[in-house]
Formats: structure tokens, sequence, C-alpha cells
């Protein structure tokens, strides 16, 4: 009769040093205990740790085109606009959130590196892409309004056909205006950006993977 040889189980005791380590409990406390993920996006959503691939980078010149349309306001308001690298801290649940892009004013307070406070901030925007569809349509939205952001920008080239809806006036968790234009038409975003904004640069985005 063949002999099967024994098996040794996996030694799963924590290496020395380490034992008293404490081990996160909260999806925060997991996002903040990540080493840094190059090429990767990490970020909580409804209580959940998401880890995403960075957009293509006809995605990431969505991002830029947009901080070019806005070029004048940010030089006349004092503001900094970000594309991507920065984590919005959502006001009361502290929940890490990174936008496609932020605008906010120069003064805005950080924590760490690169944390922005959601209630400090004057706009965040997403490009909808097909493996974001449900957060940045469905979650996204609560999420910033929950955080006092005042204006949501959703470029949503996926959409047939594309479309790009700006969300303001937050309160309860919700935003209680919206208006949604296709892609081409003119949209006005409101206080405190107050600015007109030719939706035709985000014409070339791809729509499939």
């Amino acid at each position: 009769m063949e002999t099967v040889p024994h098996r040794r189980h996996a030694d799963l005791s924590p290496p020395p040093g380490t034992a008293s380590w404490r081990l996160p409990h909260t999806p925060r406390e997991l996002f903040d205990a990540l080493p840094p993920l190059p090429g990767l996006r990490a970020e909580v959503i409804d209580g959940r740790l998401v880890v995403s691939p960075l957009g293509t980078p006809e995605y990431a010149r969505a991002a830029m085109l947009l901080f070019a349309a806005l070029r004048q306001p940010i030089a006349d308001g004092d503001l900094n606009a970000y594309t991507g690298n920065v984590v919005v801290r959502v006001d009361g649940s502290r929940d890490p959130v990174v936008p496609d892009f932020v605008l906010a004013p120069a003064d805005c307070p950080r924590r760490g590196a690169r944390e922005l406070p959601s209630s400090g901030l004057l706009m965040v925007a997403e490009i909808v892409s097909p493996g974001s569809t449900v957060d940045d349509r469905d979650r996204k939205p609560a999420i910033y309004a929950s955080g006092g952001v005042p204006v949501m920008l959703l470029i949503d080239p996926v959409a047939a056909p594309a479309t790009v809806t700006v969300l303001s006036d937050p309160k309860e968790g919700g935003y209680r205006t919206s208006a949604r234009v296709e892609m081409g038409s003119r949209l006005h975003l409101p206080e405190p950006v107050g600015f007109t904004l030719d939706t035709s640069i985000f014409a070339g985005i791809p729509t499939t993977p």
C-alpha cells in the first residue's frame, strides 16, 4: 500500500516582534495599513475596501482636459485642481475616496501628504468607466453629498448617449439639484464653481475597456 507523505501545516503564527501589533478592524484602518500600490487605486465605498486599476491614459487625459477648461476660474479664484492624485476624507465617516478630479481652495487643509476634507472642497468629478458604473453613478453621489461637497460632476461616456451631469445643493446625504446634458452640449456648473462648461471636450473618451 502506498504511503501518503505527511503534510506539514502552514505556520500561521505572527513573525517575531509583531505578535502585539493590532490588526485593522475597519475598512478605514485597513486602508491606512496598505503599503503603496503602484498602478492601483484604493478607496472605501459603502463600507467596502475597493482596489482597482488606475484609469487608461484616455481617461486621465479627460481629467486634464477638465483642468484646462477650468484654468481661468482656477487662476482667478486662487484654487488648486488635482487629477486623481489626492484622497478625499469624507466628513463624519472618515472614509477615503479618490475622485478623478478635485477642485479646492488653495488653503484647503490637508491631512498628511494626500488627504483633503470633503467639506473643504468646491467640486469633485468622476469619469465613468465600464467597471465603475455602479459606484460612480449610484454610490458616490451620496457619499460626496453626505460629506458636504458642494458640486459633483459625473462624466459618463459609457451611457447611451454619452452624458455629463452636474449635481449640487447637498442635503441629508443627497444632492437636491441635478442637470444633465448629452456630451457635446454646454453645461453650467453652479456656485461655488460658477462656470459654463463645453462638454464637447470629452468626446474622445473611449467607451470600452
